[in-house]
C-alpha cells in the first residue's frame, strides 16, 4: 500500500515562508505533498483570456515548484473543479490530512464544506488555518461580543490586541526535510488551459522602510510612487501580511492603519453574510431608484467622461489592472453620485480588472462610496472631480500621462455638469432614505 501523506493546499497563499497551513502541515509527522487546483469553477468564468491575475499565479507558482524541487518535493498541480481533482487525488495517494488556510468569500465557504464532505467519507481530515488576516471572525468585537461596524474604535481595539499578542511567524525552513519526496511533477501550461501570456511587469513584493515612513505624506499624490503596490501581493498571498504588519508598526501607524482595514473589511465580510450576496450593508440603501444609464456606464468603463482625473483613473486601471487609491475613491464616487449608476456596476468592472481585486475589500470600497456601507461617506459627501484635482494633481502630472489630450477640442465636454449631479443625487437619495 502507498506511503501515508498530507496534503497542503495553496490558495491565495502562494508561499512557502511564514504560511500558517503550510508550517501545521509540516509540524505533523507524515510527509507533506503541496498542491493546487487551477479552478475551473472560476477560469471558466473569465471572459479576458489574457487576464494577468492568471498569469502571476501561473508565474509564482512556477518559482515555487522549482524551490520544492530543490527540496526534493515538486508541486501538483490540477487544472480542474476542486471536488474533482481530490478524487483523482485521493485515488493516487493515500491521504491522511488536507491542510489549507481559511477562506472568507462565498464560493471559497461552499467550495471548502463540499471538498470537506467528499474528504471526510474517506476518512480524511480536513484542516483550515488563519493565514492571510492578522484578526478576523470575532477575534476583535465589543465589549459585548458584537461585531464592529465602525472601523475607529476596530481600529483601537485590534492596536490593544496587536500590542498585547505580538505576532510570531510560522517558520516552515526547519521542517522542510518534512516535505514529500518525489520526482518533479506536471505542470499546465497557460495555454492548455486556454490563456495567453503577456510581457506584463508586476509589481515588486518589496516595502521599505523609507516607502513606509513617507507613506503618511505621499499616499493621496497620483502622480508619484507613494504606495507600496503591495494590493496583489496580499491579494495572492505573495507577502506576508504578518511581516508587513510588524514593520509597518514600528513606522508609520497610517500605513497600519490600511492594514487594518484590510481586516476590517474581511471581518464585515464574515459577519454580515447579506454582503458577500452583494446586497448593501445598510438595507435602506437597496431601494434607491438608480438611473443605470448603459451608455453612461460604458463612457465611464473607457475613461470618457470628460472629467480628466476620472478619465485617467479608469485609463490606467484599463490599462494596467492598477489604479490609485485616491482616484478609486474619486471614480467610485462619480459612478453613484453623479451618474447615479448601481455601485454594484462599478464593483463587478473592477473585479473584472484589478489585479488586486478582493472581495472584501473591493465591496468594502464601494459601498463606503455609494453610503450604502459600515461606516461609509455620508450620502451628502459628493466628491467634486475639479476641486479634487486641484487638491491630489495640481500640476496635472498624473492627468498627462493618462488622458494627454485633455486640453485639445478632441476631448469630451463633462457627461454632467457637477452642480446639476450634486443635487440630483441628493434628491434621489433623500427619497429613498425617507421611505424609512
Amino acid at each position: 500500500m502507498a506511503s501515508k501523506i498530507n496534503l497542503f493546499w495553496f490558495r491565495r497563499d502562494l508561499r512557502l515562508d511564514d504560511n500558517a497551513a503550510l508550517f501545521h502541515a509540516l509540524n505533523h509527522p507524515l510527509p507533506v505533498l503541496p498542491i493546487f487546483i487551477f479552478d475551473r469553477n472560476i477560469l471558466d468564468q473569465l471572459e479576458d483570456r489574457t487576464d494577468k491575475r492568471v498569469q502571476f499565479i501561473h508565474d509564482t507558482l512556477k518559482d515555487i515548484k522549482s524551490t520544492l524541487e530543490e527540496r526534493g518535493c515538486s508541486l501538483l498541480t490540477y487544472y480542474d473543479k476542486p471536488i474533482d481533482a481530490f478524487k483523482s487525488i485521493t485515488s493516487l495517494y493515500n491521504v491522511q490530512s488536507v491542510f489549507t488556510n481559511h477562506d472568507y468569500e462565498s464560493y471559497g465557504i461552499q467550495r471548502d464544506d463540499e471538498v470537506k464532505s467528499f474528504l471526510e467519507t474517506k476518512g480524511i481530515s480536513f484542516q483550515t488555518c488563519k493565514d492571510i488576516v492578522i484578526f478576523e471572525k470575532s477575534e476583535v468585537v465589543k465589549d459585548d461580543g458584537n461585531p464592529y461596524t465602525v472601523f475607529t474604535p476596530y481600529s483601537k481595539k485590534w492596536k490593544v490586541r496587536f500590542q498585547q499578542n505580538r505576532l510570531g511567524l510560522f517558520e516552515t525552513e526547519q521542517f522542510s526535510h518534512r516535505l514529500f519526496p518525489t520526482k518533479p511533477l506536471p505542470f499546465p501550461t497557460l495555454e492548455s488551459m486556454q490563456f495567453q501570456a503577456s510581457d506584463t511587469k508586476f509589481p515588486e513584493r518589496i516595502t521599505t522602510d523609507e516607502l513606509i515612513a513617507d507613506y503618511a505624506k505621499k499616499r493621496d499624490i497620483p502622480a508619484l510612487p507613494g504606495t507600496s503596490r503591495l494590493g496583489i501581493h496580499l491579494r495572492f498571498g505573495t507577502i506576508s501580511v504578518r511581516k508587513l504588519a510588524l514593520q509597518a508598526a514600528s513606522i508609520s501607524e497610517t500605513f497600519l492603519n490600511e492594514l487594518i482595514w484590510r481586516d476590517f473589511y474581511h471581518m464585515i465580510l464574515w459577519n454580515f453574510p447579506h454582503v458577500r450576496a452583494h446586497k448593501a450593508f445598510k438595507p435602506i440603501y437597496d431601494t434607491i431608484a438608480w438611473r443605470n444609464n448603459e451608455q453612461e456606464f460604458e463612457r465611464w468603463c473607457q475613461g470618457n467622461t470628460g472629467y480628466p482625473i476620472v478619465d485617467a483613473g479608469m485609463r490606467e486601471l484599463n490599462s494596467t489592472g492598477f489604479m490609485h487609491n485616491r482616484v478609486r475613491m474619486i471614480v467610485a464616487s462619480f459612478l453613484c453620485k453623479h451618474l447615479l449608476i448601481d455601485w454594484r456596476w462599478g464593483e463587478a468592472y473592477f473585479a473584472q480588472k484589478l489585479l488586486d481585486f478582493d472581495l472584501a475589500a473591493n465591496n468594502g470600497g464601494w459601498q463606503w462610496a455609494s453610503g450604502s456601507g459600515c461606516d461609509a461617506a455620508p450620502y451628502f459627501r459628493i466628491f467634486n472631480p475639479t476641486l479634487q484635482t486641484q487638491k491630489f494633481d495640481q500640476d496635472h502630472a498624473y492627468i498627462k500621462k493618462w488622458v494627454p489630450e485633455y486640453q485639445e477640442l478632441t476631448y469630451p465636454a463633462p457627461m454632467v455638469i457637477h452642480e446639476f449631479a450634486r443635487n440630483r443625487c441628493l434628491e434621489v437619495y433623500k427619497k429613498a432614505l425617507q421611505s424609512i
